[in-house]
């Protein structure tokens, strides 16, 4: 997991300066490049760097549910259903015509609440981060909310409490950190001094100091979230089906022609076909 390295610049705060690996780096190079120390940072600087890196939590992607939607109606089985639905208008077949036009709506109905249930994935992630930190702030300890959270913060955590951003654990005893959320390990890990933390975690045992370096997107969790939010991969099956279709209305295609052609040759009308056939 990479995050962005920053240096302190001179009489202001840290800025971005280059990628590197904050997690496996010596906890001396890691508070050197974010500019700060165990006693933390002050209100001010913290509320800089909140507006140079933004809030530590997981932004989800914002789509207009009514064009996705109508998306639905567009593709190889839709566009051979509505065909079908405006052969079926033109020949005034009315019975025929209010099936399709169920099935059409139906499909749509049906895969758009799918994919609807399927993105709350995101909901359920975030449903798992920290909403308080314990964190140095000018000295003292307070309890902002955790997407006020920036690189360099100094926490605190103890049992139970979910870790709120990836960080570096200091000085201080080893504690049992439960990383099943990120890794599906069961069984909780020994995380001791100079060992990195991941954002959605729980502590099960101790309680130990850290050192804040990646936040929001940039932590292990934010990096699994985004790609929740853009996964559109289709199953073996969805393209199996899109195969089936586009070679079904390739072959109608080709059989409306060829009868049509046969049709047009006996000298039959072109609606009289087209009705019977």
């Amino acid at each position: 997991m990479t995050a962005t390295a920053v240096k302190p610049g001179p009489g202001k705060g840290a800025k971005p300066d280059e990628k590197d690996d904050l997690k496996s780096i010596p906890l001396a190079e890691v508070e050197k490049r974010l500019g700060s120390s165990p006693d933390g940072l002050s209100q001010a600087e913290a509320t800089k760097r909140l507006a140079q890196y933004g809030p530590n939590e997981i932004v989800a992607k914002k789509t207009n549910q009514f064009l996705k939607l109508l998306s639905y109606f567009w593709g190889p089985i839709p566009w051979m259903i509505e065909v079908a639905v405006l052969l079926s208008g033109v020949l005034a077949h009315w019975p025929d015509f209010a099936v399709i036009l169920v099935l059409l709506f139906a499909n749509a109905l049906v895969g758009f609440t799918e994919e609807r249930s399927a993105g709350k994935a995101i909901d359920a992630l975030k449903a798992q981060l920290a909403v308080k930190a314990r964190v140095v702030r000018d000295g003292k300890w307070a309890t902002p909310p955790s997407r006020e959270l920036v690189p360099g913060d100094v926490i605190r955590m103890r049992l139970g409490d979910i870790v709120p951003a990836d960080a570096r654990l200091l000085d201080g005893d080893p504690v049992a950190v439960d990383e099943s959320a990120l890794t599906g390990e069961s069984l909780p890990a020994e995380r001791g001094p100079g060992d990195a933390v991941f954002s959605g975690s729980v502590i099960r045992q101790g309680a130990i100091g850290a050192l804040v370096y990646g936040t929001g997107a940039n932590t292990y969790f934010g990096q699994t979230a985004e790609l929740v939010q853009d996964v559109q991969t289709a199953s073996h099956f969805q393209k199996a089906v899109l195969r089936i279709g586009k070679f079904l209305i390739l072959l109608a295609l080709g059989m409306v022609v060829l009868i049509t052609v046969v049709s047009i040759l006996r000298g039959e009308p072109f609606l009289t076909t087209l009705q019977s056939r």
